[in-house]
């Protein structure tokens, strides 16, 4: 059967951080600012049990929001801030909403400059658009740390930890308490043997 990806293989690109592959952009959104622990959050920032770790955060180290991860509002920062998603007095915040997808890391990779940095801006990918993500949860966050799986179709929210998941209940607004989540996308092509990205047709 060929492979969707166009013959890309099974290339894992992650290395030592997130990584997105544009197919089809809507818009690299710089409107606002960084917030100061864009550049200092864990990964997992929220969720932190071994059990409930991703495993496309394996071997990642980096501090940070991360390319491939959500940009969120964070009204608690300012206004026109956004950053990863945070607890308040170990609170979720129902102010903190997916915004789109961080294309890069905050502190930029190895060899390369630290845009993000120098800039206090971290653009994000809105506005529709077709993107493959190295980053996204593989286990249940909230109630368990069963496997998680992703099959063509599936509605996409933004994590408790702030990486694509599509269990409504593990999305951060439900856990602010809202009825549900902002839909960030639709599942195009799931990761499989051919491939380790998750790619993802944007609805924001």
């Amino acid at each position: 059967m060929a492979n969707p990806l166009g013959g890309q293989g099974s290339g894992d690109f992650r290395e030592t951080s997130g990584r997105v592959q544009i197919w089809h952009v809507g818009h690299r959104n710089s409107v606002g600012a960084l917030t100061a622990d864009s550049f200092t959050q864990s990964n997992p920032p929220v969720v932190t049990t071994a059990a409930n770790l991703s495993s496309t955060l394996t071997g990642i180290t980096k501090k940070g929001v991360l390319g491939s991860s959500v940009a969120f509002t964070r009204p608690d920062a300012g206004n026109g801030y956004h950053g990863g998603p945070v607890l308040i007095a170990a609170a979720y915040q129902a102010g903190q909403k997916p915004l789109g997808i961080f294309i890069n890391d905050s502190l930029g990779n190895p060899f390369e400059n630290t845009p993000g940095v120098a800039s206090g801006k971290g653009p994000y990918l809105s506005a529709m658009g077709t993107v493959a993500l190295s980053l996204y949860e593989t286990k249940q966050q909230i109630g368990g740390s069963a496997a998680n799986t992703y099959a063509p179709g599936d509605f996409v929210y933004a994590s408790v930890n702030g990486l694509i998941t599509n269990r409504g209940a593990d999305s951060y607004e439900v856990n602010a308490g809202a009825a549900a989540g902002t839909v960030v996308g639709v599942v195009k092509i799931a990761p499989d043997a051919n491939t380790s990205l998750l790619v993802i047709d944007l609805r924001i």
